[in-house]
């Protein structure tokens, strides 16, 4: 019987682990950006500097990939697994930056539902990074991103067909729009991650 040489060195991994970090925090100032009375300009200057230490991360991974002869797993699986990780910071950076430069004045309640599942997928991706390294026990957070992810898009189309019942006015039906495609965008992304790693975990076992 064959086997598959995995390389013990663990820096891989632990930049995955780092980005399930950059997520939970991202989530979290993302959260404050909808809180009654937040500071809007600080608020957004934190989610900056948090998608910059995503952007680090991800540098820092693609270099370890270029450099790196036989990698944990396929390298095209790795491009696309950070790629993931960081455009979903990226989204949430987008809603943070469009709610600061749209100058919006009321954000309607029901973003708070995407915003609590963005914060529920962050919390999950970043415990199921560190069980890359032993390929374990993932099944059931692909399963719940999904589930989640699906959670989502109700609320997304309950959303929509608030900010389109003539309660609003059309200027701020378009700035609230691209606010909530952005949240969706992010929650998208959290399937897309979990579905990298769902199919590295087939490649894998």
């Amino acid at each position: 019987m064959g086997f598959r040489f995995r390389p013990v060195e663990s820096s891989f991994y632990d930049l995955f682990s780092e980005f399930g970090t950059h997520l939970v925090s991202g989530a979290g100032i993302l959260a404050e950006m909808l809180a009654e009375g937040a500071d809007r300009e600080d608020v957004a200057r934190r989610m900056r500097e948090a998608e910059h230490a995503c952007d680090e991360t991800t540098h820092a991974l693609i270099r370890r990939v270029n450099s790196t002869f036989v990698t944990p797993f396929d390298r095209e699986d790795i491009y696309d697994l950070a790629s993931g990780l960081d455009d979903i910071m990226d989204m949430m950076e987008e809603a943070v930056d469009l709610i600061l430069l749209y100058e919006v004045t009321h954000l309607p309640s029901e973003l708070s539902n995407q915003v609590e599942v963005i914060q529920r997928c962050a919390e999950l991706t970043a415990e199921a990074m560190p069980r890359l390294k032993s390929m374990a026990d993932l099944d059931d957070y692909w399963i719940e991103i999904n589930r989640l992810e699906n959670a989502g898009d109700k609320s997304y189309r309950r959303i929509l067909a608030s900010l389109f019942s003539g309660k609003y006015e059309a200027l701020e039906v378009l700035k609230l729009k691209d606010v909530v495609e952005s949240l969706e965008g992010a929650i998208d992304a959290f399937e897309k991650v979990a579905n990298t790693v769902e199919q590295i975990a087939v490649k894998e076992s």
